[in-house]
């Protein structure tokens, strides 16, 4: 009898990182969902949103929006600013973001290298 996949072995993620954090919480047991929601951060003259905001992960259980990063200082700046928006325009909205750094860590700090790859 073969087990049920994991929830990270069915989606289709936009990076390794994204990936290698849905294991994560994964092997915790941790109930995500991937990019569930796109937050309009400015509209145009005619209304429409020109720019928004979808946010890697969403944790049900702690009402959190994830966003994770590179380590691209180009990539973190735009994240960074797109978080500042975020809580300027939903200010009930709780989103962190979490560095590759800070992933790496914890693959370290608890043993977890092989699922790194």
């Amino acid at each position: 009898m073969s087990e049920a996949p994991l929830p990270h072995e069915l989606v289709r993620f936009a990076h390794n990182s994204e990936r290698q954090f849905a294991k994560l919480l994964d092997f915790y047991g941790i109930e995500w969902t991937y990019e569930p929601r796109t937050f309009t951060l400015e509209h145009d003259r005619d209304g429409r949103p020109a720019q928004a905001f979808s946010p890697d992960f969403y944790l049900p259980a702690y009402d959190l929006y994830i966003e994770i990063t590179t380590l691209n200082q180009k990539l973190v700046t735009k994240k960074n600013r797109k978080i500042r928006r975020l809580r300027e325009h939903y200010p009930e909205i709780n989103c962190k973001i979490f560095y590759q750094r800070d992933y790496l860590s914890l693959v370290r700090k608890y043993g977890l290298e092989d699922m790194a790859g």
